[in-house]
């Protein structure tokens, strides 16, 4: 591992910290405006929405500027979203409005986001080999995870209010911010500012693509044929179809934990985002043991995503603190152990067959859209007041089939062609697009 990729990690923690810390002071500032149960949902929805309107654009424009600079300026873009969310109040608008603003930040966040993901991935795959994707994965995915914990917990304590306001008793903070969200949203907005600067300490890896294409209605059309590209490839429609699944799942696990905490526990909103941290801290140590699996064995791990699926279905049976932090941790666990070298594979034909840009790209749009259904659905169901143990037990078992039908899509594969695991692994870049 070189020193830039220390750089980009330090700079993928700190930027991932101020999103889910974000996240929890925006729930806070709904809560405070009164807005309904189903709005913290579908504030992730149209955060998740900037990823798929986005993904036809985002990985041309990664593959045209160093990447470095453009995780730089669309940081900047999260900063300018988080900056909009902590002057609500300076408008004159109504509460009602208020929330409409709050969800407007949100988004530009978002979008933010959507375009930083295809630099921040893809520069992985320019500065590592290809038998370095697993480990080099494992240390983004353990280190990302890290960061959503760091980032809940940090939430969590900024929005509690006797820290809230112990903070807002500093002068400096007192002339700026008054309520627990708006203590909790300029901090960390220097967070953004920290992640700004490693950005741009970031080396230039001196890998260069083709002149991307900048007509929009082109955009599209090449972004429609690069999606069947990897959805054709028999290795990447498997990884696709199970990373994709991974990041539904895991988005509206965030919020299932969250009201399952307030429902089943009865924990406030500072309480809940602990046990989120305590999920993701299950993820890092499950991503730490995927390292030691080599990138020609990734299908390997598919099984695992099955019993993850059915170890949710214990949520609704666990009370005892020591009972709730254990099972979370065997379900984080779990999902790290599985997902990191599907992502791993999923990169690795990705850079193959497109380019690092276009193929975290065409992941992100899938995995997103997947988000905005599963986000969607989950909304519907608390809409129709369903209890939330219901919706955990119905959860698992979604993902517990899809993954039993993804192995033995995998295994139909691997009969009609045999060769595939063999082309797990080989060197070069953007072979489809020299074919076309």
């Amino acid at each position: 591992m070189n020193k830039g990729f220390y750089l980009v990690m330090a700079a993928q923690a700190l930027s991932s910290v101020a999103d889910n810390a974000l996240l929890i002071a925006a729930i806070a500032l709904i809560a405070d405006l009164h807005g309904p149960i189903w709005m913290v949902p579908m504030m992730k929805w149209w955060f998740a929405l900037s990823y798929v309107l986005l993904a036809a654009f985002v990985g041309a424009f990664a593959d045209s500027y160093p990447k470095g600079r453009v995780m730089f300026a669309t940081n900047a873009i999260k900063l300018i979203g988080c900056m909009l969310m902590f002057c609500h109040q300076y408008f004159g608008m109504s509460d009602s409005q208020q929330l409409v603003l709050v969800f407007v930040s949100y988004t530009l966040v978002g979008v933010g986001a959507a375009a930083y993901s295809p630099a921040k991935y893809g520069i992985v795959t320019e500065m590592l080999k290809p038998e370095q994707l697993v480990k080099g994965n494992s240390w983004i995915e353990g280190l990302t995870v890290l960061s959503i914990i760091a980032g809940t917990v940090l939430g969590g304590i900024l929005i509690n209010p006797s820290i809230a306001g112990a903070l807002a008793e500093h002068p400096l903070i007192a002339s700026l911010a008054q309520t627990r969200a708006e203590v909790a949203i300029l901090l960390i907005s220097l967070i953004y500012l920290a992640a700004a600067l490693c950005n741009l300490l970031i080396p230039r890896t001196n890998i260069h693509y083709p002149p991307q294409q900048k007509n929009p209605v082109l955009l599209l059309k090449e972004f429609r044929t690069y999606v069947q590209i990897l959805w054709r490839d028999k290795l990447g429609q498997i990884s696709l179809a199970v990373t994709t699944l991974f990041w539904g799942a895991g988005a509206t696990l965030q919020f299932i934990v969250i009201e399952w905490g307030a429902q089943h526990l009865g924990y406030r909103l500072d309480q809940a985002s602990v046990l989120m941290g305590v999920a993701a801290l299950g993820t890092v140590f499950g991503a730490i043991f995927a390292a030691r699996v080599p990138l020609k064995k990734s299908l390997a791990v598919l099984p695992v995503g099955v019993a993850m699926g059915f170890v949710v279905l214990l949520m609704p049976l666990v009370h005892e603190k020591w009972a709730v932090y254990t099972l979370l941790m065997a379900i984080g666990g779990l999902s790290g152990f599985f997902v990191v070298p599907m992502n791993a594979l999923l990169q690795h034909r990705g850079h193959v067959m497109l380019s690092a840009g276009h193929s975290i790209a065409v992941q992100n749009f899938n995995e997103q859209l997947n988000i905005l259904f599963m986000l969607a659905l989950y909304s519907l169901l608390l809409w129709l007041r369903l209890p939330i143990n219901y919706i955990i037990v119905f959860f698992g078992l979604l993902v517990a089939s899809l993954m039993t039908v993804f192995i033995m899509w995998k295994n139909a594969n691997l009969r009609e062609h045999p060769e595939l695991e063999a082309c797990i692994g080989q060197e070069g870049h953007g072979q489809a697009l020299t074919a076309k």
